[in-house]
């Protein structure tokens, strides 16, 4: 996923969400910060990719209102066997988000959004098994 700033992202999903860091890009002195361009984390079995989205130098100062706009149709669905120590940890970091509750077809989830406006929805099937009907 390519982010605005690296230090927030990886602030938001490391400290806020739990992730941890797999490796990462050299760190970099740029005109926006020192950081590493791309970082690779993981909770459980979930990994993810987070890439700059712009070179050193190229960042605009503040976040492009139609990009970060066209954030919010891309969600990531992320599995999660326990919803309500997931919601736990999340607001004792400090996140403002609902409680999980169950979507109409059967699956209970805990949304949220990241620091780009990527929709990001944690969730648990009710059902036993790995298929079922809602």
């Amino acid at each position: 996923m390519q982010v605005f700033d690296m230090p927030t992202s990886l602030a938001f999903y490391r400290d806020k969400l739990g992730f941890d860091v797999v490796s990462a890009s050299p760190v970099v002195e740029t005109p926006e910060g020192t950081f590493s361009h791309w970082m690779w984390l993981r909770s459980g079995s979930v990994d993810l990719m987070l890439n700059t989205a712009y070179d050193a130098g190229e960042r605009p100062g503040t976040p492009d209102a139609f990009r970060m706009a066209t954030h919010g149709d891309t969600c990531l669905y992320i599995g999660c066997p326990d919803l309500d120590g997931a919601y736990a940890t999340f607001t004792r970091a400090g996140l403002k988000i609902d409680p999980p509750a169950m979507a109409s077809y059967g699956i209970r989830q805990l949304s949220l959004r990241d620091p780009d406006n990527f929709d990001l929805v944690f969730q648990a099937p009710t059902w036993n098994g790995a298929s079922g009907s809602g």
